[in-house]
């Protein structure tokens, strides 16, 4: 083992340390990257990357276009009678309101990917519901959060972009083949979280002709919904998705990239919701600009500090034990950005590092790049779920009022649990 790779461990150890203390993250992978291929007398490894990621154009079009998209939906309120139109039918099911709830903030997850967005979407709305019925604030607030896997299948998700790159696929494509899988986890994920009612003993039934105990949940005016949804303005933010599925699976005549599906559901944004056109273009340039620095920043970031790892020689001296080893991959993928969401409150970071590190090498030691990828990208969304210090439930925790710590450990043993089986789900 070289001095370049005990070097590289060493900045790695730094690198967690300050992701710990909630340094920016894309400093910190770049500073580390830039770091680690400078000891190693090779600076362009790591900014030959930086530049390669910047300039991706594969990337850059699905992210951009897709941020650019959901800023339309938010300045528009779509998303607030598409949330009104699916909580509507919701009336008092007793302790299947919970699932209920989750299946169908699952639903909103695939039209509202962003993890803190859902939960500032959902909270004001679902949790007062939840509560009224018999619910434990903190349950409420994490059956909200443990919603958030199918954000996954959405096309615009920075982790199915790069995967179906690396794998030399269409990111619809890729989203199909995996579709049943997630699906599967969303699934066992809603049993999952709706047993923690009985291990914390969050529900008690409210006596016939009265309500639970109320809670009025902290929230700004997007909190507050409709009396009657716009059916049209409800279809716009899952517009594109539909359109995306239908031209990967049964109507080719409507296969288009991604990029071209966001700019229809912009245009039927503005037609349906009569927005002023000025406002509207505006605010789609604003969200594509967030896009580029706060998603592509990190995917960018990532890159620079794979470049490093590469430069120091330890990607090469990680792929060669990962050849002797199939298990120590999968493990590896399994645990190692579960671990890092949770210590970080960032799934993405970590999903990222390990992707690019690790990922398009799958190959070498009989894995398969598709599989690990997702693996490893759904991995570091677990991890984030249960953390207390994730955007998201730092959100839900200021709505209803309590601990970070409070939500989390109700969504500790799913996730767990989940990470568990998510390699004999994904076949690795």
């Amino acid at each position: 083992m070289t001095w370049t790779i005990w070097m590289a461990g060493f900045i790695v150890l730094l690198t967690i340390a300050a992701l710990l203390k909630r340094i920016e993250t894309r400093l910190v992978l770049f500073v580390a990257g830039l770091v680690m291929a400078l000891f190693a007398l090779s600076p362009q490894t790591a900014l030959g990357a930086f530049v390669a990621n910047m300039t991706n154009k594969s990337l850059i079009t699905a992210i951009c276009s897709s941020m650019g998209f959901a800023a339309v939906i938010a300045i528009t309120r779509c998303d607030v009678h598409f949330v009104g139109l699916m909580v509507k039918p919701l009336g008092r099911l007793g302790i299947f309101l919970l699932p209920f709830c989750m299946l169908i903030a699952s639903c909103v997850a695939i039209a509202i990917p962003s993890a803190a967005g859902c939960a500032a979407a959902l909270g004001p709305t679902m949790i007062p519901l939840m509560v009224r019925a018999g619910f434990k604030p903190a349950i409420a607030g994490a059956a909200i959060i443990g919603s958030i896997i199918p954000s996954s299948l959405s096309p615009g998700s920075s982790h199915n972009v790069w995967v179906a790159k690396i794998s030399n696929m269409e990111v619809m494509d890729l989203i199909v083949e995996f579709a049943p899988k997630i699906l599967t986890l969303c699934a066992l994920n809603i049993l999952l979280v709706t047993a923690m009612v009985f291990v914390f003993r969050d529900y008690k039934k409210a006596k016939a002709g009265e309500e639970g105990e109320s809670l009025e949940v902290a929230s700004d005016a997007r909190g507050e919904l409709p009396e009657r949804p716009n059916i049209l303005m409800a279809l716009a933010p899952v517009l594109p998705i539909i359109i995306l599925f239908l031209g990967a699976t049964v109507l080719p005549i409507f296969k288009m990239s991604i990029a071209e599906a966001m700019i229809y559901g912009v245009i039927f944004t503005f037609l349906v919701s009569r927005a002023d056109p000025q406002q509207v273009t505006k605010e789609f340039f604003n969200g594509m600009g967030k896009g580029y620095a706060n998603i592509m920043g990190i995917i960018i970031a990532a890159g620079c500090f794979a470049g490093g790892l590469r430069a120091a020689g330890v990607i090469d001296a990680l792929i060669e034990t990962l050849k002797n080893s199939r298990e120590i991959a999968g493990y590896a993928a399994n645990f190692g950005p579960f671990l890092m969401g949770v210590l970080t409150g960032s799934g993405d970071a970590a999903g990222h590092a390990f992707n690019q590190a690790v990922t398009p090498y799958a190959a070498e030691f009989g894995m398969q790049i598709p599989n690990l990828g997702i693996v490893a990208a759904l991995s570091g969304a677990l991890g984030r779920m249960c953390s207390p210090i994730a955007g998201a439930t730092l959100v839900i925790a200021g709505m209803i009022k309590a601990s970070p710590l409070e939500v989390s450990k109700r969504m500790a043993i799913p996730m767990i649990i989940n990470v568990i089986l998510l390699g004999f789900i994904f076949d690795l």
